[in-house]
């Protein structure tokens, strides 16, 4: 019965990702990234795509090239509308899409300036889903589509029927000092959490639009009393009381469904505009696995970035996990860094091989896991190759 309920389960969980665009932002820190791996003129970068936030971040230190691969296509099509912005807008039409989430002639830019210069798939993708940033109907920004952001719109909506609650937690995001938010977080903290959001959380479908998988939920179950709701608890505490808000542009997108010129990713501030447009021909898109991809374009690569994925190769394809390992530490020339995060507290699914040819970093990468401004994962691995 277990396993009926489990392959149920995690044909959902591939029904909402093979299906949909899951991911309308990055929710991993590049500057966090960027400190541990350290990128140069010379790095070789594979990664997977997710919303293209951080590769777009990751050319303020100009590697040489920056392979963006993702088995969802949607995905790459979003990167692609990014990078077609800077060849063929301005900044303003940048920020009015990215920054803004709306832009009144979306139909118009489109048409004429981004549509012509796309590749098949995200035409095809775009031609679709315009409606995203036209700021019609009950949804009035890009950030409130897709599944991670059908979520952000309902927990808003949730957020604001409660009004004196939204109106601390509006407090919270406009605090001015350490000592100002962990005041109001705590203020407000069982009010978040209450037995309805644990009821909530605690749903498969409602970690599917997350982009959790059931062995990563499995994970929360293991570890914490209330679930996924223990897991967010812990997160929320450590970003809302230790690190500064003002900065924090993540969860404000998720808050406001739009960034602000002054707390926004790298890509959109306007003084690094024309840099980009001169760097964004350094990244390309492949619809495809990072096993798929190192067969079809092998290399000796500097960086690989991995998010969670392996979380879920460990619970449900171990062969496919070794291929990738293989098809990685195959490619790597000495020294290249690969980074990896975990709903785990430890990781305990490397072979045996990986750990051999590896050393793993652990002072550097305990420090900006602290200071994560996400903080939305229990560990963070950082390997070396010998």
């Amino acid at each position: 019965m277990v396993k009926e309920v489990n392959k149920i389960r995690d044909w959902v969980f591939k029904k909402v990702h093979t299906s949909n665009l899951v991911y309308n932002t990055c929710w991993e820190d590049p500057r966090c990234d960027r400190e541990l791996l350290s990128f140069d003129s010379s790095s070789d970068i594979v990664m997977i795509t997710s919303a293209g936030c951080n590769a777009l971040d990751y050319l303020m230190d100009n590697p040489n090239s920056i392979n963006c691969i993702d088995m969802n296509p949607r995905q790459n099509a979003l990167l692609q509308l990014k990078l077609k912005s800077f060849q063929h807008t301005s900044y303003k039409d940048l920020f009015k899409l990215f920054g803004e989430g709306v832009h009144k002639d979306i139909k118009g830019v489109y048409q004429n300036k981004l549509r012509p210069n796309l590749p098949e798939f995200a035409k095809e993708y775009w031609d679709q889903n315009l409606n995203f940033f036209n700021g019609k109907g009950p949804r009035k920004t890009f950030y409130h589509y897709g599944t991670s952001g059908t979520f952000a719109w309902i927990a808003n909506k949730y957020l604001k029927a409660q009004k004196d609650l939204y109106k601390t937690i509006r407090k919270l995001f406009e605090a001015d000092s350490l000592e100002e938010q962990n005041k109001l977080y705590y203020q407000i903290e069982d009010s978040l959490m209450n037995k309805m959001v644990e009821w909530l959380l605690n749903r498969h479908i409602t970690m599917c639009l997350l982009g959790v998988p059931r062995s990563q939920q499995e994970l929360f179950v293991e570890k914490y009393d209330r679930g996924a709701l223990g897991f967010i608890q812990e997160c929320l505490r450590n970003v809302f009381t230790k690190l500064p808000i003002s900065e924090n542009y993540f969860w404000k997108l998720y808050m406001d469904g739009h960034y602000t010129k002054d707390c926004c990713p790298n890509y959109l501030k306007a003084e690094n505009f024309e840099d980009y447009q001169n760097k964004v021909q350094k990244i390309q898109t492949h619809n495809n696995t990072i096993s798929g991809f190192l067969k079809e374009n092998p290399g000796q690569y500097s960086h690989f970035i991995l998010l969670d994925h392996q979380d879920w190769l460990a619970s449900n394809d171990i062969p496919a996990l070794r291929e990738e390992w293989e098809l990685i530490l195959a490619n790597s020339r000495p020294g290249t860094r690969i980074l990896l995060r975990s709903a785990a507290a430890e990781v305990d699914f490397f072979p045996d091989f990986v750990l051999d040819a590896l050393e793993f970093e652990t002072e550097l990468t305990a420090k900006t896991h602290k200071l994560d401004r996400v903080g939305t994962y229990a560990s963070v691995y950082m390997g070396i190759v010998k």
